[in-house]
């Protein structure tokens, strides 16, 4: 029971990360096209793209996470 509770959550958290990813890179897209549109300054992109990086990098951090638990459990 043990295991297929881990695996719910190993699926849970790797579901969660490509939701995040996917939602990321809809929103940096659709924010730098409005921001080109609307002519906001600069810094302001570079707001976004920090912003997007950040959620691409904890996505990063939870798949190898998810990577290494498969990789211990030998899945």
């Amino acid at each position: 029971m043990a295991q297929r509770d881990d695996n719910s959550a190993t699926r849970a958290e790797t579901r969660l990360a490509a939701i995040v990813i996917i939602a990321t890179m809809a929103l940096w897209m659709g924010a730098s096209y409005l921001g080109g549109r609307l002519g906001l300054p600069v810094r302001f992109a570079f707001l976004i793209d920090l912003a997007a990086l950040a959620a691409f990098f904890w996505a990063l951090v939870v798949l190898f996470r998810v990577w290494r638990k498969r990789q211990e459990h030998g899945e």
